[in-house]
Formats: C-alpha cells, sequence, structure tokens
C-alpha cells in the first residue's frame, strides 16, 4: 500500500542497504551522490560532487558505463557486469536512464546463501524443470511458491492473482508453520492501489529488506541543471513510504520480496515474499527469482486449467454449429430461438431476448415482456458499445431489483443500429460469500471535513462478506462468443445482401431485355396479322357467292381469331412498356380519378348498373394518376363483369395502417410499410380496397388469378376479356412500391387491396 507515490518517487530518500549515483549524460557527470556514501567507502558526497566518474570508478568501468547505455532500450535497471571493486569493496551494479540523467546503483556483493553445495543457477535449473512437468494450473502456482521459498528462505511466499477490478486474492501459499494461513483470501484494490501496480508492470521486482532501516538521502537536495527532483521510480534502491512500512508490520513482515507476473502485457499478479525479521537477499538471488518470475508468467498463458479449456472448446463447437444454422436459413428469429437451449448454452445464460426491430422473443427463464423492454429502453440511453455486461445489474439499475431472481447479470450485445438488432441474455442472482484479509474498508477513513483517504490496515484476519444481487461473472471467452456471433450474423447477413443484389442486377437486365424483346416481338407480330385478317374480311366480301357455308364460317372465325390475337399483342405491349416507362409522380386526388372509371363503366356498361358506396372521402396520395386509373379500372370491371346478384353493390374505400386489424393476412401491410425502403412509401401509408358481392374466388385460385392471361372461366362467359387486366394491375401498384392481393368467399364476394402510398 503507498499513501503517496508520487512523494517518495521524487523524494530524493533511498533504502540503505546501497549506494545510488546520479550522473550528467552523456558526460557522467556526478550531479548527485547518497549520504550513505561515506559509510561505505569513507569518501564524502561533497568531495565527488560535480567530478567526472572516472574520479570515483576506474576508466574501464567507467567505458563499460558508456557501452551499455547504448543497449538501454527502457528504465529498468540492467546488470553491468558481476562485480567491480572500489576502494577495495566489492559491489553489484545497476544502470539505467530517467528524464535525461543515468542512476548507477552499487550494493555490496554477498555470497551469504543457504543453498548447501548447489549454486543458484543449478537450484533455479531444478525449480524449472520441476515446474515443466505439472499441467494443472493450481498445481502449478503451489509449486512456484515452495521453489521460491526455498531459494529465498522467506518465511512465507504467496502467489497473488489481480481481478479485472484490482483486487487480488491468495491463489498459492508456502510458509513456516506457526504463520496464519492467508490462502482463498481476497484483499481490496486500496492495498495495492493503480499507481503501485503500474510500477511492478514495468519494474518487475520491489526488493525492502528491513522495513526499520532508516531512509538515507541524495545530496545535494537539488541541483541547477534539474527543473525537477529526480525521478527514483525504477531505482531498486528506491525508498519506502511510511504507509506501506505500517502496513507490512501490522502484517508481521520485516522484509518482503515482489516479483510481477505478467501475462500479455498485463500485470496478472505478483510472487509475494514475506520474512518476520529483516533479510537481505543477494543481487544473484534476486536475479534468480526475477527470471523465474518471468518463466511462471509465461507458462500461466499455457497452462490454462483443463476444464476451463474444455469449456473454451465446448463453446466454440457451439458457436460453430450455431454459426452454420444461422447461414442455412431465411429467417433469422426462427435460428436465433430454436432450439432454445442454443442460444442459452452459448454464453451459459438462463434467459434470453432476441430484440429483431419491434418484434421480441423471450427465451428461457427471463423477466416479463415489458420489463425486458423497459430495460432494453435503458441500456439504448446509458450503453454506446456494442457489447455492454454486467453480474450486478441492480446496482447500475435499481428497477431490476424486482427481478434479481432471474436477471441480476446481463450481457447485450448490439447487432445493428440501423435496423435495431439486440440479444441480451440474463443470469440470476447467486449468494456469494467472499473471504477478506480484513475488514476492505477499515482503510478507508473520512475526516470531519470529509475529506477521504488511505491508511494501513491493522488486522488482516478472515472478514466473511455476503455478496448479493450479483450473478457469476461474464467470462472473457463467453464475451469473445458473443463478439463472434455477431460478427457470424453481420456477415452472413451481408453475403445474402450482396447475393440478392448480384440477383436483382441480374433479373434487371433480364428484365429489361425481355421487355425489350416481348415490345419488338409484338410490334412485329401485328404486322403479318392484320395481314391475315384483312386477306379474310377480302375473302367473304368478294368470294362470298363462290363459298359454301363451312368455308365462310372457317373464314369468319379466322377473322375472330385474329382480333383476340390483336388483342393480346396490344395487352402484351402495354405490359412491356409499364416494366420501360418512367413513372410521373404527383399528388392525386383518388376521388377524382374513380369518379372517372365508374363514369366511363356507366356508359360501357348500360346494362349493369350495381350500387356503389364510397363511406368517406377517399384520399389524396403520390401517384401516377394515368396508371392507378388504370388499376381502378381493371379492378372495377371485374366488380362488375363477375356478379351475378339480383341485388349488386360495389364498395371503394381505404384503411390507415393503424386501422388494420392484426389479423394473419393484413399483417402483412405493416410489414411492407415498416420494412420497404421505397421512397413513395414514406407518405402516410394507405390501404385501399374493392368489395363487391360477386361470384366469389376459390381459395386454390387466390395465387394464380394475377398471372398473365389467366382465366378462370370460359372465354365466353362473364363478357370474355383476355385475362391480363389483374396482372397489369399488379405490375402498376408493384412499380409504385406497394403490394396487392385478395381474399375472397365462394358465393359471397371478393375484395381486393393494394397498398399504396
Amino acid at each position: 500500500m503507498s499513501h503517496n507515490l508520487e512523494s517518495i518517487c521524487f523524494s530524493g530518500l533511498i533504502q540503505p542497504h546501497g549506494i545510488l549515483l546520479v550522473l550528467s549524460h552523456p558526460e557522467l557527470t556526478l550531479l548527485f551522490v547518497s549520504a550513505n556514501i561515506k559509510d561505505y567507502l569513507g569518501i564524502t558526497p561533497d568531495s565527488l560532487l560535480s567530478q567526472p566518474l572516472n574520479r570515483l570508478l576506474d576508466d574501464q568501468f567507467v567505458e563499460a558505463i558508456r557501452q551499455s547505455l547504448v543497449e538501454i532500450d527502457g528504465v529498468s535497471p540492467i546488470k553491468l557486469q558481476e562485480r567491480i571493486s572500489v576502494n577495495e569493496c566489492s559491489f553489484d551494479s545497476l544502470l539505467h536512464r530517467t528524464e535525461g540523467v543515468i542512476i548507477l546503483e552499487l550494493e555490496p556483493t554477498s555470497s551469504e546463501t543457504k543453498l548447501g553445495s548447489f549454486s543458484i543457477s543449478a537450484v533455479l535449473k531444478r525449480a524449472l524443470a520441476k515446474l515443466r512437468q505439472v499441467s494443472n494450473s493450481g498445481e502449478f502456482l503451489q509449486l512456484v511458491t515452495q521453489e521460491v521459498r526455498k531459494i529465498t528462505e522467506f518465511d512465507r511466499v504467496m502467489v497473488y492473482q489481480f481481478n479485472q477490478h484490482g483486487a487480488g486474492t491468495v491463489m498459492a501459499e508456502a510458509k513456516q508453520d506457526d504463520l496464519p494461513p492467508y490462502l482463498g483470501l481476497r484483499y481490496p484494490t486500496t492495498d495495492i492501489p493503480e499507481q503501485v501496480r503500474g510500477l511492478y508492470a514495468r519494474g518487475l521486482l520491489r526488493y525492502i529488506p528491513n522495513f526499520k532501516a532508516q531512509s538515507v538521502e541524495l545530496v545535494p537536495a537539488s541541483h541547477l541543471l534539474m527543473q525537477q527532483p529526480v525521478d527514483l521510480s525504477f531505482a531498486v534502491l528506491r525508498s519506502v513510504d511510511a504507509c506501506c512500512v505500517e502496513y507490512h508490520q501490522n502484517m508481521g513482515a520485516a522484509a518482503i520480496l515482489v516479483i510481477a507476473l505478467m501475462n500479455e502485457q498485463k500485470l496478472w499478479g505478483l510472487i509475494s515474499c514475506h520474512h518476520q525479521t529483516p533479510k537481505y537477499v543477494p543481487y544473484k538471488v534476486r536475479e534468480a527469482c526475477e527470471l523465474l518470475g518471468q518463466f511462471v508468467a509465461l507458462e500461466l498463458a499455457n497452462k490454462v486449467n483443463s476444464e476451463e479449456l474444455d469449456y473454451i472448446v465446448k463453446l466454440r463447437t457451439l458457436q460453430s454449429e450455431f454459426v452454420e444454422s444461422i447461414s442455412q436459413v431465411d429467417n433469422l428469429k426462427q435460428a436465433l430461438v430454436n432450439p432454445p437451449p442454443r442460444l442459452l448454452d452459448l454464453v451459459s445464460a438462463t434467459g434470453a431476448a432476441v430484440c429483431l426491430q419491434d418484434d421480441m422473443t423471450l427465451v428461457g427463464i427471463t423477466p416479463t415482456l415489458e420489463q425486458v423492454r423497459a430495460l432494453l429502453q435503458w441500456t439504448d440511453t446509458q450503453v454506446s458499445d456494442t457489447l455492454f455486461y454486467t453480474n450486478s445489474l441492480p446496482a447500475l439499475y435499481p428497477e431490476a431489483l424486482v427481478f434479481k431472481d432471474v436477471a441480476s447479470g446481463l450481457l447485450k450485445l448490439q447487432i445493428s443500429k440501423v435496423r435495431y438488432y439486440n440479444i441480451l441474455w440474463f443470469r440470476p442472482e447467486v449468494l456469494q460469500t467472499i473471504n477478506w484479509a480484513g475488514d476492505p474498508n477499515a482503510s478507508i477513513k473520512e475526516a470531519a471535513d470529509g475529506i477521504i483517504t488511505l491508511s494501513p490496515r491493522k488486522s488482516f484476519e478472515k472478514w466473511q462478506e455476503t455478496v448479493r444481487l450479483t450473478s457469476l461473472p461474464w467470462k472473457a471467452c463467453e464475451l469473445e462468443n458473443a463478439l463472434d456471433l455477431r460478427s457470424a450474423i453481420v456477415g452472413i447477413v451481408l453475403n445474402k445482401a450482396d447475393e440478392l443484389a448480384r440477383i436483382n442486377q441480374e433479373l434487371e437486365r433480364s428484365n429489361r431485355e425481355l421487355d425489350s424483346f416481348v415490345y419488338a416481338a409484338s410490334h412485329d407480330l401485328k404486322e403479318p396479322l392484320r395481314g391475315i385478317h384483312n386477306y379474310s374480311t377480302l375473302l367473304l366480301k368478294n368470294y362470298e357467292s363462290v363459298l359454301d357455308d363451312v368455308g365462310k364460317n372457317r373464314l369468319q372465325t379466322l377473322v375472330r381469331l385474329t382480333r383476340r390475337m390483336e388483342s393480346l399483342i396490344d395487352v402484351l405491349l402495354k405490359f412491356s412498356r409499364l416494366g420501360q416507362a418512367e413513372l410521373h409522380l404527383i399528388p392525386t386526388d383518388i376521388n377524382q380519378v374513380v369518379n372517372q372509371v365508374l363514369a366511363d363503366l356507366r356508359v360501357s356498361r348500360q346494362d349493369i348498373q350495381p350500387d356503389i358506396r364510397i363511406p368517406r372521402s377517399l384520399p389524396t396520395v403520390h401517384c401516377d394518376p394515368v396508371l392507378i386509373n388504370e388499376v381502378f379500372m381493371n379492378l372495377l370491371s371485374n366488380a362488375f363483369k363477375y356478379n351475378d346478384q339480383a341485388e349488386q353493390w360495389i364498395e371503394i374505400g381505404y384503411l390507415n395502417v393503424e386501422e388494420i386489424s392484426d389479423s394473419e393476412k393484413q399483417q402483412k401491410v405493416r410489414d411492407i410499410f415498416q420494412h420497404s425502403h421505397t421512397p413513395l412509401l414514406s407518405h402516410s401509408p394507405m390501404t385501399f380496397y374493392v368489395r363487391d358481392n360477386g361470384i366469389g374466388i376459390r381459395a386454390r385460385h387466390l395465387e394464380i388469378i394475377f398471372r398473365l392471361f389467366k382465366r378462370l372461366h370460359e372465354q365466353n362467359l362473364y363478357g370474355g376479356g383476355t385475362g391480363a387486366g389483374l396482372t397489369i394491375a399488379k405490375k402498376i401498384i408493384e412499380r409504385h412500391g406497394g403490394q396487392i392481393w385478395v381474399e375472397s368467399t365462394v358465393g359471397i364476394g371478393s375484395t381486393f387491396y393494394f397498398t399504396l402510398g
């Protein structure tokens, strides 16, 4: 724990078990000297200040420093050589660069260890060999503590792992039998603040042989060439904050050695060694421990717990099967929610909500539909990330208290903002008991003026806390699975969109070619057809006296057939022009269109005069009036023709989207206006209808009636016709971005609907 890390790093104080020199760069002039140099070498600091380094060290060592400076690319101290002698004293030397100056640290060389006849390197090799043989991560960490304790001979060695919030847990421990156990205890974030964790992540090792030792000052206190005090952040000899001293003394530690464990350039944890009495550890031993720590960090990345590895493999397999099934179906919702367990197993959730625009489907154990909608609305305003997760939703969203039993944990995946596609996964509340090393709040002190400070805790005995309103945390592999699902869905949708666009382009090209062909062929067919018609008519007129009745009948049939063929060719020409001509869109009063059509029909069909009903004035819409006139002409003409009731009536009206019922058939209207990208439909959407009490249409014919030249009756019934009117009406409506369909009951009547914006 550090009360004021910055004040220690720039305090100009070091621990007394070595000498520290601050040199200018590149001159290597002595700018600062630790005051204890006289104790080690009998030289006063003042006699060295502003002097070249070779005043203290021989030229060979000074040259070695110059060569080493070329190789230094970081702030961590590097060892210069095995041993140097100064005034007949032997030292280990460490060198690093900081803020434009060079820091040289000298520690008295010592060979004092209790490793027997084994060298440090031999002991280290033996430890590494034993560690390589262990595959289980728990056993591996326990063996690490045992081997480090053998090498360092500390009373207690712990492996301490940080969680995502900075709190730590003792994962393994080797200790003297008479010491209280810390294994499994958790330490709050405040015990090792973020600044200290940052130094561990860069410096790798921290060594304090005696917490009671008096700090040593640098001489002078300041220098004219320095804009600020010397930064001792990465000096091995850096002094110790009083708060840190008290904290460790409360733990019963008089000396510590801490080795950082890095994993993927992040601080995974620490190997923390405690001793009850002051303890000097030779540099060779500390160097071996640092190497061992680097090996442990590398092995930790590989020694994933086998159960965890199996779990990851299971998730990946599920993911692959899931993605494959999605890619093979057209209905995304059905692919996501069927079968239900698959979506839940993907991230080990107990419930989920699939939101595809306004369509929401609940899977498994979830809050109510209304609660999920409110939660989704809250996340929209509070969260902007593609992936949001928490294992304590009630802490962020108080309304979640009422459904904590099913959704204390939330994982939200935003698949698309444009289409508003989201998946929410839920986990229930799980009561947890955490064993703390003392009360975690004991270090936080609030003064009368409201200022909050940190102070060392005095007790490290097991202190239990029951955690409520939380779920099991979401694992990194589960979050990766969710993101991979999003990428897969987006990829599949994009691929299908590209394929659809390609098909549409091909269809447009084919349709243009077909329209051109139909137009040319129809136009060219009319000339020989007129010739057949004209010659047949001349034969009937000029050779009537020489033809018998059979010959006359056949020629009359030929004339009739040529007229019918000409009518069919005219229809083809009209149909092809519909695909080629541009729409002339203007605001059109549908009342005028309908009145004109009705007037024309009353003149042409004076024998049929049905009751015309228009419940309310028809609206004005944006459309091509000539083509929409054609639609109403075809629909009303059919309503006039196909009616054998004594009292005939026709009703013409419209419905707003809000007025349409949620019946299965009419739900398609909502879908049209919700999903259509046609600008025409950006206006107030309308559904027009023409209803009659005529003969009706059988159910099996409802789809085929819109096919070209498709008639349901013989040519001589109900006034004849080409069977193209509904096909043309359908083409016109689709060109306007709408759809047309029919509902009918035989003997009761028919209702033709079409959408228009």
